[in-house]
């Protein structure tokens, strides 16, 4: 399966199956796409048609290129990962989300926390808790080296003793352990200061920033609970943040929603703030919500993503770019072979603790019991449920064997399919449509970089 568009002045075939991409003029660009559909003859015959400039030796030669292409596995390619999806099924624990708080300090209208409360009691993280979590992660992680811990919320700072204590102690037992911790700090940035800035740009291994971009943007859902706007109380504490932690290892994170659409204005803003390394998330709620996006924003969305992709390449040829989170796409590495068919690991390599030491396939299943999987003090105990995460991969799902994004995907967040088709093994549609736009982008932004055509 190929997949073929057009973008920015580019023509760009993506092999799905081996990942080759490849920029190409008109005539190879209809070659290549006959070819598929009705075979060598076809193609040339089409050539042969379409353009009279084309000799019909230019027209073979290329046609046995295309052959050739195939041939080698870049063109055409067939599908032959399936039967490694078992061993990246198995692999062992190597992340926890702790949300060390489920309360707030923020009222934002879109959140799918319940500002924070999870759809459950306000409370905030023992320190007991946070330190089993820790063991619990080491003794599930096999021969893991390098773990991974994010703090999370509600807003975690509201609890910033109890996340100073349990890094101290991760720290504590690396070396007897043989392990490497790498931490993340999730915050809305109004309890920062000096002591944050400082543990963190010594402890945390990257910190994300919530900030939705223009001031009346981001003040018209991320609101004090007395109803104020967010934008000038955390703006300030993020420049200081960031220059202190010298520009590197963080990301300012927004959402947008049916109500700025325009949310291109808003990554703009953002990166004329200074801020160099962004996220803009679509929101995902319920449909009918207030702020939930559907199909009639679909055309929408897709120009402000093409009118990002281009700022991006304008801006980094005039030396100032910055990166967008959706958009990185290293077309010669990328992620291991078994990222690419199990996913982000949720369920198995990857798991969300409550308060209370509640272990749930990720921070968005948290609040629903029929995802509780254990606890941190007896293990996972809903093997069942575990079992289902392990077998709800790219290739379990009949949409994804045919979607040419799908070694980009991994098959989606199973989060978000589970609320738009009641399965975690489902899609959600409106999602995919916007993944594949983003990789579309993303590629196009990597052909640009070095040099079109190919």
């Amino acid at each position: 399966m190929i997949h073929g568009y057009k973008l920015n002045g580019f023509n760009i075939i993506v092999d799905a199956a081996s990942g080759s991409v490849h920029s190409v003029d008109d005539v190879a660009y209809d070659a290549i796409l006959m070819y598929e559909s009705a075979g060598e003859a076809a193609a040339l015959s089409l050539i042969c048609e379409k353009y009279d400039d084309v000799s019909f030796e230019d027209a073979s030669k290329l046609t046995s290129d295309i052959k050739g292409l195939a041939e080698r596995g870049k063109l055409f390619s067939a599908d032959a990962f399936e039967s490694l999806e078992e061993k990246a099924r198995d692999a062992p624990l190597k992340a926890l989300c702790l949300n060390v708080s489920h309360m707030c300090n923020m009222s934002c209208s879109y959140c799918f926390a319940d500002k924070g409360a999870y759809k459950g009691d306000k409370k905030l993280m023992p320190l007991e808790t946070g330190v089993r979590a820790i063991d619990f992660l080491v003794a599930n992680s096999g021969s893991r080296r390098n773990l991974y811990v994010d703090f999370f919320g509600g807003e975690p700072l509201m609890n910033f003793d109890v996340v100073k204590h349990i890094v101290a102690y991760a720290r504590g037992i690396e070396s007897e352990c043989g392990k490497r911790f790498l931490f993340t700090l999730t915050t809305n940035g109004l309890l920062i200061d000096e002591d944050v800035i400082d543990f963190s740009n010594r402890e945390m291994d990257n910190v994300v920033l919530s900030l939705d971009g223009r001031p009346e943007i981001n003040d018209a859902v991320r609101r004090l609970p007395g109803g104020a706007g967010s934008y000038s109380a955390v703006v300030p504490k993020f420049k200081e943040f960031i220059e202190k932690r010298d520009g590197e290892k963080y990301y300012i994170r927004g959402t947008f929603t049916r109500n700025n659409l325009d949310f291109f204005e808003d990554i703009k803003h953002i990166a004329d703030l200074g801020f160099t390394e962004l996220s803009m998330e679509p929101a995902v709620s319920v449909p009918g919500d207030a702020h939930s996006l559907s199909d009639e924003h679909l055309p929408e969305i897709f120009r402000q993503y093409e009118l990002l992709a281009s700022e991006m390449i304008k801006r980094r040829k005039e030396g100032g770019g910055f990166t967008f989170y959706h958009f990185m796409l290293d077309l010669t590495a990328g992620p291991c072979l078994y990222k690419r068919l199990a996913g982000c690991g949720v369920g198995t390599e990857y798991l969300a603790v409550t308060p209370d030491g509640g272990l749930f396939p990720c921070h968005r299943f948290i609040g629903d019991d029929k995802f509780l999987m254990g606890d941190v003090f007896g293990g996972v105990t809903n093997t069942k449920l575990r079992d289902k995460f392990k077998g709800s991969t790219m290739h379990s799902r009949s949409e994804c064997r045919e979607c040419w994004a799908r070694m980009f995907c991994s098959g989606g967040c199973a989060a978000n399919a589970y609320g738009a088709s009641g399965d975690i093994s489902g899609i959600y549609k409106l999602g995919c449509e916007l993944f594949k736009k983003r990789i579309e982008c993303a590629i196009m932004i990597n052909v640009a970089e070095y040099g079109g055509l190919t």
